[in-house]
This record gives structure tokens, sequence and C-alpha cells, in this order.
């Protein structure tokens, strides 16, 4: 394998993944003057989701939660100016909705990184090693093979979450068991069955659902399956809800005990993992209207189930043992294909070995994120959604991405290059001033 040495490059900045977060991030370092920086991803292009790609899905925040806007409303990369670059943005105005079609903020995200020069695709970093006051960064091109050294004052990392599939269906999965982020590139096997089944709760399994809910008309059984104690909404549309997206509630969550903050995220799934108020309606509604023009269809819907054992049968059917938790019952279903809509867990990238004296960690091993969003003693390796845990559901929320980043570039630059906004809620919190002794 070919290194190339070359000179010693040496970036202010270097990112590690180019998915939304740091693609808004190299947007916005961009025009920046003297501020040098990288981003490497290993994938061939940019591409969110592709496997969720389905007809009619839409963002679940508005449009103004774009790469940059919330940041810079005036930059060249925003949501606004590829409308008007492509002619569409009148198109755009009467249409009059704010919720942007899924292809839409891809092919905009697309065309944002293929103007930012500082975005290198088919490149996987394959070790970080500390090297005399700087990162040395170990960049393998993909294509070539050759590999190829950069040296960082700072790190950003934005390798994102990965498919997440439960322990009880992993010896199952592939054949016709597929997590919901392979759904559009497996779908031809999948509605070639009989019998299918979807496990989750989320948004994805409600999209999952409704393109297969036509199948029912024509004799397959479809089953819909979620542990939750409900197919519940995403409950983030109340105005004063939607202000716990903000900087105020981030320090307010931060300030809490661990345990208080892992209590809360189990509260606040509805914030944050729930399904589109209006799909939900449309779920119900298609499945009245097939009852009435078609008599009663195979369709099953149960909540309150949790996932104890899949096994694949000599015939190629599956066995899903599953508990009813509220009536603590177990019970048995079988599928000729099945849908994991189990989410995305964030896990750590290989590389974070090499650095990993360095890396701050809680009690539980997980990564102890500071405030300013870096996870090192010496405040230099910062990272994009990775801290769920420390700094609450808005970590995700493409909403608070342009917040975020302009709070790391002025940590970065020392100086605010972008407003960082400290109070935009007209609730509070928590109690500011001295607090009393609690009984509780």
């Amino acid at each position: 394998m070919t290194v190339m040495q070359g000179h010693k490059e040496i970036y202010d900045l270097i990112g590690v993944g180019i998915g939304p977060f740091n693609l808004g991030l190299a947007a916005l370092s961009e025009p920046i003057h003297g501020f040098k920086t990288l981003f490497f991803d290993k994938t061939p292009g940019f591409n969110w989701h592709p496997g969720l790609m389905l007809e009619g899905a839409t963002l679940q925040v508005p449009f103004m939660a774009d790469l940059v806007t919330m940041a810079d409303p005036t930059s060249a990369y925003s949501f606004l100016n590829f409308m008007k670059e492509t002619g569409r943005i009148y198109k755009f105005y009467i249409r009059e909705n704010f919720f942007l079609f899924r292809k839409e903020y891809n092919a905009y995200c697309q065309w944002v990184a293929k103007q930012l020069q500082s975005c290198l695709f088919g490149q996987e970093v394959v070790d970080i090693i500390p090297e005399s006051g700087l990162y040395r960064v170990q960049v393998k091109d993909l294509g070539s093979g050759t590999e190829k050294n950069y040296w960082a004052k700072k790190l950003v990392l934005g390798t994102g979450t990965s498919p997440y599939v439960p322990p009880q269906a992993r010896d199952c999965l592939g054949d016709h068991v597929i997590h919901t982020s392979e759904f559009l590139n497996r779908q031809g096997e999948i509605v070639s069955k009989k019998s299918i089944a979807v496990i989750g709760s989320g948004q994805s399994a409600a999209e999952v659902f409704r393109e297969l809910l036509p199948l029912a008309e024509k004799g397959t059984a479809l089953k819909w399956f979620t542990r939750s104690n409900r197919f519940f909404p995403l409950e983030n549309h109340a105005k004063l809800t939607l202000e716990m997206t903000s900087p105020e509630y981030v320090d307010y969550f931060y300030g809490l005990s661990d345990k208080r903050r892992a209590a809360l995220l189990k509260e606040q799934k509805v914030l944050y993992k729930g399904i589109n108020y209006d799909l939900i309606n449309e779920l119900y509604n298609s499945l009245y209207e097939k009852e009435w023009a078609d008599g009663e269809v195979d369709v099953t819907l149960m909540p309150n189930c949790k996932l104890m054992k899949m096994e694949r049968r000599a015939d190629s059917k599956y066995t899903l043992d599953f508990l009813q938790t509220e009536q603590e019952r177990l019970f048995e279903m079988e599928a000729e294909a099945v849908v994991l809509a189990t989410g995305y867990h964030y896990q750590e990238p290989p590389f974070l070995k090499s650095i990993e004296d360095h890396i701050n960690r809680k009690s539980d091993g997980a990564l102890d994120v500071s405030r300013n969003y870096t996870i090192d003693l010496n405040r230099e390796v910062y990272v994009q959604n990775a801290e769920l845990h420390t700094h609450g559901f808005v970590s995700p929320d493409l909403g608070m991405g342009a917040y975020r980043n302009a709070y790391i570039l002025r940590e970065l630059l020392g100086r605010e290059v972008y407003k960082v906004e400290k109070q935009i809620a007209f609730q509070q919190f928590g109690v500011q001033n001295k607090p009393v002794e609690a009984s509780i």
C-alpha cells in the first residue's frame, strides 16, 4: 500500500464525516478568511438516508432548518438560494409548505457539497495520531488505495449514527430481514412476500408501513408491532414545546445530573422520535377506506410488543416471539419478511482508540461531552450529534445544527463570526436565583 508523505499540510480544522451537520460547518467555514479546513467522508458522495427516499416523505422541521440559515441568513449556501439558483423559488413560494420533501433536502445538500472544495468524498480516515501538538490524520483514498497524511490543530467528528439492529434479530439479518435504512434497495424482495412484519414506532416505521399498505388489498398480511404503548405523534409543534429546542434548554439540560438526564430522555421520546401527525391520520384514513371498500383486510397493528426472539424456520418463514408488556403475556407471530424500524445509535469510530488517552469519559464509558461540544482534555476534539446523553434531545435536530456550528466556530476562532443566540425562549426552564435546600 502506497503512503504519500508529501509536504506537511496543516489545517486549522479537519472534520471526519460529511453528514448534514459537518456539511453545514464546512459551508459556514468557507467564507472565513484564513481559516483552513478539510472534511473527509468515505462514501462516494453526499447521500442522506438513501434507503428511505420514499415518495412523499418530508422532513419534520421547516426549510429554515437548512445547513446555514439559522446561523447566517445571508449565506450563499441557504436552501432559498439553492431554489433560486435552480429556478424553483417561485414554485416553492406557490406551494406554500414549509416542509421539504426528503429528496429535495438531499438534492440541496448535494448542491452545497459540490461547491465546497473542502469536502472530499471517497476518503476514509483510518487513524488519528497525536503528534507534536497536532493531530496527524491518516486518510485512505478508496479509489486508488493510496494513503496520505494531513495535520490538524483541531478535529470535529461528525461520523453520525449507524442503523441499530436489536440482538434478538441479528442472527436473522439478511435474506428477508432488513433494517429500514436498506428499504428502497431491498423493497422488491420484501413486497413479493405474503406476510410482512414492521417492527418499530417512529417516522421510518410509519413511512414503510404506508408504502406497504397497498399490498394488503392484494392479500398480503401486513403486521406492525411497536414496543411503545401507542403509535404516538411527534409532539413538537406546540410553540412553547418548540422553545425546548433552544440554547437555554441545552444549558438547562446540561446542568442536570446524569441520572436525571437519562430519565428525561426516556420521557421525551415523543419530542424527537414520534410520527408526523398528518401521517398517522393518513394511515388511519387509508385503513378506514380499505375496510369500507374491500371489506376486512389482513392488517395487524399492535403496541406494547417487545420482541423477545426471532428465528428462521425451515420453510424460510420467521417466527417472532413477543411479550405484551402491559398484559405480561407471551405470544407468537410469523412472517415471511421483516422490516426493522429500530432506529440508529451512535457508534464511536475505530480511530478514537489512538487518542483514547486524551478522551474524557463518564463512569459508564460514555463520552463526557463538554458544554462546548469537546470530548478531550485539551478541548480540541469536537463532536456533532454524539451528545444526546449530555445536551439533550436537540442533538440530532436539524434545526439546531446551525446553532451548534456557530458555537463551535466561536470556540475555534476565539471570536463570534456568526451570532450565537443565548436566549430565545419566553419561558424559564430552571431556577436562576440561589437555590434553597430541597426536601425531595
